[in-house]
């Protein structure tokens, strides 16, 4: 059985609990390497029907673990419930990897209560500042989006004119998008309730990297909630994990010790000052990219299908992968492509974008796990003595709220000052950023996967920030890629193009505008 945590921990704790998994995990992962090297299918209780099986089953275990043959550990998997989480540690841990699902509550869709928040372990006075800042936070929540609703409701009407704004359904639809605002100056101690399901072997990785950058007091409360939680119903699974590394000897701790060291005074402002130049005014600059991807992906095309270039030309091979007409899997609601023979050439063309999104936005881009990117050390980008926020399209619609905006801001900031003054560790003090806090950072991936990305995130219901990134990476690559840029645009327009009805098959949720007939460079929105 792992270790368990220190005494110093959080309020409330997370809670975790185990509420589907595989059965037998540790006699399966055996029972599988067996396979590999038996004439039959080896079952889990073959590996543990005697003392002579048991102890070739333990033997075989601690073999594979240890030589890194880890695809045995990832057949059981495991699914978990976890409340009283907070933003950042999801945004941190949870979801900054590609192997795992989750289900969390929508910020967007679910009102936020005041006393759903993370407190670390603070004495007087900070502990006292820290739950003031937050209770004013939660109170510029409401405030705000008691601000931005005559905007709101304004431009609902615009887009709906036929509609009957007293209908409880659209007083609901115009609230919902009030919290989507208003949210931004909630702390990312805020906490969110998830289902949360891995497998084995990222169970392993969690429990040995659990005490890394940004959380690691959360993080391993939580993982070893995790472990307890499947040592409870199979004790052997766990027993040959490593102990989990300490914070002070992982590869970021260090390096950010050695390049943050006094000597280096100013060196997170020069760098935040550096990457916003360099974004040219962008939220997403294409910075680099496969000079050939359209002829290389048109070649591909050929390949798959046996035919000379004199047969089928390049835009030709592109158009009959991404032109809805043409390809019914781009209109398919299930996402054919990355099962489809021709579809996969798609992973030939890649782009690399320069990106700036808030908290809360980069919290659903990173949900985009086959678009992955190397997001920061929070640490290294927040200026205490500086504000740093996005500001939504529809706060810089309303000055008051704007005015109130600003306010909430400048308080925020000023208790982060104060924390750190009074040597909080930056662990703690940084749950109090808003979730308008800009993540500054690279992002990669292939055609296949931005595509879906992009065709889902320019639906004019996605939020206002990620829809605006999508929208500007569109645009610079149809620039510089036209033959397949021609064929990029909101789901709505592939619809129609492939004459699938209803163009739009958000129902209730249609955004009140024809989409499928615009030109992405004539995208606009407010909500």
């Amino acid at each position: 059985m792992p270790q368990t945590v220190s005494s110093t921990t959080l309020t409330p704790e997370p809670l975790v609990r185990l509420e589907n998994y595989f059965q037998q995990p540790y006699n399966l992962s055996v029972a599988t390497a067996r396979t590999c090297y038996s004439p039959r299918v080896v079952s889990p209780a073959d590996v543990d029907k005697d003392e002579q099986a048991r102890t070739q089953r333990d033997r075989i275990a601690e073999s594979i673990y240890k030589a890194g043959h880890h695809t045995t550990i990832q057949h059981p998997t495991f699914q978990f419930v976890i409340e009283k989480i907070s933003r950042q540690c999801i945004w941190s841990f949870l979801h900054a990897h590609p192997f795992y699902n989750s289900e969390q509550v929508s910020q967007r869709f679910v009102e936020v209560k005041p006393e759903n928040f993370t407190v670390p372990p603070l004495e007087e006075p900070a502990r006292t500042i820290y739950l003031d800042t937050v209770e004013r936070q939660m109170q510029a929540y409401h405030r705000l989006a008691e601000l931005v609703e005559p905007a709101v409701t304004t431009e609902y009407q615009r887009l709906f004119p036929h509609r009957e704004l007293s209908e409880k359904r659209w007083q609901g639809a115009i609230k919902k998008r009030c919290q989507e605002v208003a949210r931004y100056c909630l702390p990312v101690a805020t906490h969110a309730h998830l289902y949360h399901t891995i497998s084995g072997i990222t169970l392993h990785r969690y429990w040995r990297l659990c005490q890394e950058f940004d959380t690691p007091l959360e993080q391993r409360l939580i993982v070893q909630k995790m472990v307890e939680e499947v040592c409870r119903i199979d004790e052997h699974f766990m027993v040959l994990a490593e102990d989990p590394i300490p914070l002070e000897q992982t590869l970021e701790y260090q390096a950010f010790e050695m390049l943050h060291q006094p000597l280096a005074n100013g060196t997170g402002q020069k760098f935040v000052e550096e990457f916003d130049r360099e974004l040219d005014g962008r939220t997403s600059k294409l910075v680099d990219y496969k000079v050939n991807g359209q002829a290389t992906m048109a070649q591909a095309v050929r390949s798959v299908l046996g035919l000379p270039r004199e047969r089928l030309g390049d835009a030709q091979a592109i158009g009959l992968v991404l032109n809805p007409a043409t390809n019914p899997y781009l209109s398919d609601a299930l996402t054919l492509t990355t099962l489809s023979k021709l579809t996969r050439t798609m992973v030939h063309p890649h782009f690399t974008f320069k990106k700036k999104l808030s908290h809360t936005a980069d919290s659903q881009d990173q949900r985009h796990r086959m678009v992955p990117a190397s997001r920061p050390i929070l640490a290294g980008h927040v200026l205490a003595d500086r504000p740093d926020y996005i500001v939504p399209a529809l706060i810089q619609a309303a000055p008051e709220a704007l005015a109130f905006y600003h306010r909430t801001m400048a308080m925020v900031w000023q208790a982060i000052a104060r924390l750190l003054e009074l040597g909080v560790a930056r662990e703690f003090a940084l749950y109090l950023l808003p979730n308008a806090f800009p993540i500054r950072f690279e992002e990669s991936g292939d055609l296949l996967h931005f595509h879906h990305k992009w065709v889902q995130r320019l639906c004019y219901t996605a939020q206002e920030e990620i829809w605006n990134t999508c929208r500007e990476e569109v645009l610079q690559v149809q620039e510089r890629f036209p033959d397949i840029g021609r064929y990029l645009g909101a789901p709505c327009t592939l619809r129609s193009q492939a004459r699938a009805r209803p163009f739009c098959p958000e129902g209730d949720r249609f955004c009140g505008v024809a989409v499928w007939k615009l030109p992405v460079e004539e995208y606009q929105r407010l909500i």
